[in-house]
């Protein structure tokens, strides 16, 4: 019997980072835009978050535009690493945190429900992000909050899960609503 090789986290980030590049690129990219976005508004609604966690969107990341309840951007630090969130007025940012994403300069809160971008995920819930751990470290300290991840349903994956893994309560993309097993 032979066992499949170990996942290289680094490469298959890589990858996926790479094909959604790509499929930003394409006309099909809007259109999913539209159905995660018509998606999400009724399923925040039915959630009707106090403060929602939200993220300043990166290249080729679904952007969850404005949204009716109080925000909150997140804030990371790289030494120690971690994060925080802080209210956002909805503004464009004018600051950045020391990952070089933009942020807001509001108090520190923590959210009650959390938007959570992936740049892959499996049907079991757990994310693969960017490699730093911020995400996986703060859901580690607020195990009450909602965590939807957003992603496009190209980046479903596997990859083995490590201690560190949290995982969220729903992934949605443009195609269907996940529910974490």
């Amino acid at each position: 019997m032979t066992s499949a090789p170990p996942v290289d986290r680094t490469e298959l980030r890589r990858g996926l980072l790479a094909a959604r590049r790509a499929f930003a690129a394409t006309p099909a990219f809007q259109a999913a835009e539209h159905a995660l976005r018509q998606s999400l508004l009724p399923l925040l609604e039915q959630l009707e978050p106090e403060l929602l966690g939200v993220y300043w969107p990166l290249a080729g990341e679904f952007d969850p535009g404005p949204q009716a309840c109080p925000r909150a951007l997140p804030f990371a630090r790289r030494d120690p690493a971690e994060m925080a969130f802080r209210r956002w007025d909805g503004a464009a940012p004018a600051a950045q945190d020391e990952c070089g994403i933009a942020t807001s300069t509001g108090a520190v809160a923590v959210p009650d429900v959390v938007l959570v971008p992936c740049v892959g995920f499996t049907r079991e819930g757990f994310r693969l992000g960017y490699g730093g751990g911020y995400f996986d470290r703060w859901l580690a300290a607020h195990p009450g909050v909602t965590t939807i991840g957003l992603a496009w349903s190209g980046a479903e994956t596997r990859f083995p899960v490590e201690a560190h893994d949290r995982a969220l309560t729903l992934i949605l993309t443009e195609r269907e609503l996940i529910a974490a097993d």
